[in-house]
């Protein structure tokens, strides 16, 4: 739970990089997304999760031509 917790405000992090006319829609999807997976407690599940939640953070990150190494951090507790 408390790994997952930090990817989530890691995330946040990340979605005030991006312009401020997209931040209120991938906040709210980040949040929608988290809370939907509270739950899980299968540990193989949630690098999975975490996994794809990194994943998806990139592919936001070089749609909005942000810098992708501010996900560094979030690399760091998806993986480390």
């Amino acid at each position: 739970m408390q790994k997952s917790l930090r990817a989530y405000s890691e995330v946040l992090r990340l979605v005030r990089r991006l312009p401020p006319e997209t931040r209120p829609y991938y906040s709210k999807y980040a949040r929608e997304n988290f809370v939907n997976y509270r739950e899980l407690d299968d540990s193989t599940s949630l690098s999975e999760l975490l996994n794809r939640a990194y994943v998806h953070s990139i592919w936001v990150l070089k749609k909005y031509s942000v810098d992708q190494s501010a996900a560094e951090r979030l690399k760091q507790i998806c993986f480390g």
